[in-house]
């Protein structure tokens, strides 16, 4: 019963840092720091990214008339299926994103956990990106975006983003969502944009990175490893929901900085506490 508790706290971190830009996987180990799950190694490296699965879920309810490519059309008395081509051309965007993501987690799964998984990466990184969001956010203030409507993204402007989401998927700590976020601004898509662009781009991200883990771990759960997975991602699906629509709500009247702010102090505390509390061991 405990694990299972323990569970339901790990999924309500999950739903809440995946979609705020301050690093869910960051969150994730730091937690797991003070509430170990009672479970093998194998199981936790699988657990810490299948998990978003069940957040990633929240984004397809959410959005599902946006990324859904099949429409009705109705004209007199015919009605047929057609095609949407905003939602179709959104999926190309999409998939031209992901490419430099799905290539270097193929290829370099194993180093980037074995060598970047450690608290002095996610610490440096989440004070590293905490001080972009406070520049970008400067320098962009005064600046009218050039992009204001999901539609009208650019295939540059999606590789670009797609581009800043490498950093993330190579260094923890870093946000996924806060890269392509910060990626997105430099370039002239408004907060929204960026936001909902971020939302989408990490469906087939996180499907491939889940399955992945799922293939690598294997499919022979004990009865407790899959009722605490189960329990995780359907309460990070659960928090999933309010946290987009509260994330939604949020930068339509205000920026991120509050999260830059946050990073910057966590990031320090987290120095402090494995630096000189624990020792510096990595």
């Amino acid at each position: 019963m405990l694990e299972i508790l323990k569970a339901v706290l790990f999924g309500v971190v999950e739903g809440i840092t995946e979609w705020l830009p301050i690093s869910s996987t960051g969150h994730m180990i730091l937690l797991n720091e003070f509430v170990k799950l009672d479970v093998s190694a194998d199981f936790w490296d699988m657990f810490l990214v299948v998990i978003q699965f069940g957040a990633i879920l929240a984004v397809i309810l959410l959005y599902w008339k946006t990324i859904w490519p099949l429409g009705i059309y109705r004209h007199r008395k015919r009605t047929r299926i057609i095609w949407k081509k905003d939602t179709l051309n959104l999926w190309g965007k999409t998939i031209v994103a992901c490419i430099p993501a799905a290539i270097v987690g193929v290829l370099l799964d194993d180093w980037l956990d074995e060598h970047l998984y450690n608290w002095l990466v996610v610490a440096i990184m989440l004070i590293v990106v905490g001080i972009a969001f406070l520049i970008v956010e400067n320098t962009q203030k005064d600046r009218e975006p050039v992009t204001t409507e999901l539609k009208d993204l650019s295939m540059r402007q999606a590789l670009i983003i797609g581009l800043f989401q490498l950093i993330a998927a190579v260094f923890p700590g870093t946000s996924r969502s806060g890269a392509t976020i910060i990626g997105g601004l430099m370039i002239g898509v408004s907060r929204t944009v960026a936001a909902e662009f971020t939302f989408i781009l990490a469906i087939p991200v996180m499907a491939g990175a889940s399955l992945l883990k799922m293939l690598k771990f294997g499919f022979h759960f004990t009865g407790m490893e899959a009722a605490i997975l189960g329990t995780g991602m359907t309460v990070a699906f659960v928090v999933s929901i309010v946290v987009i629509r509260f994330l939604m709500g949020y930068i339509r009247k205000h920026d991120f900085k509050p999260f830059g702010w946050y990073r910057i102090v966590l990031g320090a505390l987290v120095i402090v506490y494995f630096g000189l509390v624990r020792g510096g061991a990595l």
